[in-house]
């Protein structure tokens, strides 16, 4: 009996080790994401009658003075703002017979009675809360930790991989990369790793001179930080202490946050090229996981320090936000394509199209949440 509650309760069982650092995870993700739609919607003038983290059945709430609602639910997978004149969770277009049923009241605050710039703000305040999340998070750590980098130099080069049969050779130094200028080893990780099959330029700088060569990153299997096994685009290059002459770069508060703006803008940039990599079929279907791939690898990050939980809460708030922005209805980017158009042709998109988009829309969702599942489960 001692054995099984040790293994269950203990900081290395399922609850404590496990369990606890995933709901912190999601929920602090989830909460930012719902307080964006519900600052911005709450500043436009919108009612909101309920704030609910996760879905299914309430297990506890309370009112507020406005009359919302504030909810925890048993499903922890999400969260929803409903403001006035939602029907449903997704806040997707109510039918002419649902508006009328509203009071004068009523529709002077809800959400599909106000102008078009009000929704759009509201709704891209959710993904865009998310990046500042991100930004939050890396400026704290940057001012906290500083930040070790290495020169962008090349102390050994792999026989037969792409960057010899290219010509790079030990003692040169990267000066750009596909003409993005690099100023640490990290800078051309960071421009290789998501691209493996791409003919990359590199611009190496040799005996005071400049010289452009062209290698094919190889996928090569590593593991991360936290134990997983990824897969990683690479050339063949190695540094080391001797050429990399590692130093840490320390930031003041303001610097911190230029630095993480910059940062946050890179995860974004490799999750928007990983996903449409992955569209083309160009990327392991292993990459991708879901809420028990999030559950595992908050527990290793959580068993490394708490700063390692934080820095995974800064990646799945981008992940979150990014995946939001697309647009597929019932996503907030699907609300967003509809208000565009409604701005174009002056007037709201018919109900009839509507619905089709939103039900397409959703079987993607499930069918995407499906797939993740999957992997999780039994494909990976």
């Amino acid at each position: 009996m001692n054995d099984i509650f040790h293994a269950v309760f203990s900081t290395q069982g399922f609850v404590l080790g496990t369990l606890v650092p995933f709901l912190f995870v999601l929920t602090v993700v989830v909460f930012v994401h719902e307080m964006g739609h519900y600052l911005i919607g709450r500043w436009c003038g919108i009612g909101v009658k309920a704030f609910s983290i996760g879905f299914g059945p309430e297990l506890f709430g309370f009112y507020d003075r406005r009359g919302t609602r504030w909810k925890l639910c048993a499903i922890p997978l999400g969260g929803y703002v409903k403001f006035v004149g939602d029907m449903n969770a997704t806040s997707s277009q109510p039918s002419t017979e649902e508006l009328e049923s509203l009071t004068e009241a009523e529709r002077e605050v809800a959400f599909h009675t106000q102008p078009i710039w009000k929704r759009a703000a509201t709704v891209v305040a959710g993904p865009l809360f998310n990046f500042l999340l991100t930004i939050a998070v890396f400026a704290v750590l940057f001012s906290l930790y500083g930040r070790p980098v290495l020169e962008p130099t090349v102390a050994e080069v792999t026989a037969g991989s792409p960057a010899q049969k290219a010509g790079i050779q030990p003692g040169d130094r990267f000066v750009k990369v596909d003409g993005s200028k690099v100023e640490t080893f990290a800078d051309v990780q960071r421009l290789v790793s998501g691209r493996a099959g791409d003919a990359i330029t590199f611009t190496m700088q040799r005996d005071g001179k400049e010289i452009d060569v062209t290698a094919t990153p190889e996928p090569m299997e590593q593991q991360d930080a936290l134990g997983n096994k990824v897969k990683v685009a690479v050339i063949g290059v190695v540094n080391n202490a001797e050429l990399g002459q590692p130093r840490l770069i320390s930031y003041t508060p303001a610097g911190a946050v230029v630095a993480a703006v910059e940062e946050t803008g890179h995860v974004i940039e490799r999750t928007g090229q990983f996903l449409q990599r992955f569209a083309l079929g160009r990327e392991d279907k292993c990459q991708l996981g879901g809420p028990i791939k999030i559950a595992k690898m908050s527990g290793q990050a959580a068993k490394l320090g708490f700063e390692w939980l934080v820095q995974l809460v800064a990646f799945l708030s981008v992940g979150i936000g990014f995946l939001n922005l697309l647009p597929i209805p019932p996503l907030d980017g699907g609300h967003l394509l509809f208000y565009g158009v409604e701005a174009v042709i002056r007037r709201p998109v018919s109900e009839r199209t509507m619905e089709m988009a939103y039900r397409t829309g959703l079987f993607l969702v499930l069918g995407f949440m499906g797939f993740v599942f999957w992997n999780d489960l039994f494909g990976c």
